[in-house]
């Protein structure tokens, strides 16, 4: 394998956003814990994006010439964990070892211990500006390498973001592509309730970048704004595409709603309603199993990392 995209198809494209949220759904329920509402809004756009556009090596995660993505709202962990696995850095039945004592796959990303993360994540407002440090340094090496970066929009109440935002426009970091989950729902209620940041996208054109905006589910306008973000590169501006999503989107019962920000589907019945509606006909018994014996990805993951073999263990 070698440097470059996945290429999928928009019905690929659907199919596999609709295996991260699944994904999603599962690591939290069986961690008991972490942020669901977040991953499933942005699972279409950033599926669309990770696959499709941004260009890494799984067998070679710190290729020098790869693209940097970064989901700056860390506490996303599980759809960051679930791209990388469903890209081909590990195998998903590692999943299941979420949040778990041990694990890789810690609450918050680190890039020490899960192949493919770029930075570690935790503090809001810190993704932004780490990602701007890297597009200079690219510029400065002389590099082609292209940031990404993903926030969330409660996370703009924070000032750093400004600051980085501003300075990405004065340094004319062409190479630097944001993308935002617009849901208007963070952990204490409505974004515009908590901390009001519209317009958006008239800020982020004041201070300079260049900016689309449009339907973060509806795949076939995603790929439209991400193939004219991507052709904005490069001609002395920062990009940013505002995606407007739903929190918790393809599980009617739980959309919109600000309690799922960070409450893990726990019990079996609530991730029934989950998986059901999501289309999959089976139970949470049943798709806990079909990521395999636990064990054998934790073995294969400690290699991938160079670790000491496992101690064999349950998660009980």
């Amino acid at each position: 394998m070698s440097i470059g995209t996945a290429n999928l198809s928009v019905d690929e494209l659907k199919e596999m956003a609709r295996t991260i949220r699944r994904d999603c759904l599962v690591q939290t329920h069986v961690a008991k814990s972490g942020h669901p509402g977040g991953p499933l809004s942005a699972a279409d756009y950033l599926t669309s994006l990770y696959f499709n556009y941004v260009k890494v090596d799984p067998k070679n995660p710190k290729d020098d010439s790869r693209d940097y993505f970064i989901i700056s709202n860390g506490h996303c962990s599980a759809l960051n964990y679930a791209l990388l696995s469903r890209r081909g850095f590990f195998p998903p039945g590692y999943l299941m070892t979420f949040r778990s004592t041990g694990s890789g796959l810690e609450g918050h990303p680190n890039r020490h211990k899960t192949p493919g993360v770029d930075i570690s994540a935790g503090s809001l407002g810190h993704g932004l500006p780490i990602a701007h440090g890297i597009a200079l340094g690219a510029k400065l090496k002389g590099s082609d390498q292209r940031v990404f970066v993903n926030l969330g929009d409660g996370e703009l109440q924070e000032g750093s973001c400004w600051e980085a935002i501003m300075a990405a426009a004065h340094y004319r970091s062409d190479n630097i592509l944001a993308v935002v989950d617009y849901n208007d729902v963070q952990i204490d209620g409505r974004t515009h309730e908590v901390m009001n940041i519209r317009p958006l996208d008239g800020k982020f054109k004041a201070f300079g970048w260049k900016v689309f905006e449009g339907n973060g589910h509806d795949m076939n306008e995603v790929i439209r704004l991400l193939d004219h973000a991507i052709d904005s590169m490069g001609k002395g501006q920062p990009v940013v595409v505002l995606f407007h999503t739903v929190m918790m989107k393809g599980v009617p019962s739980f959309e919109n709603d600000h309690i799922w920000h960070g409450k893990a589907l726990a019990d079996d019945k609530l991730l029934q309603t989950a998986l059901t509606e999501l289309g999959y006909n089976e139970t949470p018994k049943e798709a806990v199993a079909s990521y395999g014996d636990v064990n054998v990805a934790r073995g294969e993951y400690h290699k991938i990392m160079g670790w000491p073999p496992p101690q064999v263990c349950d998660r009980d």
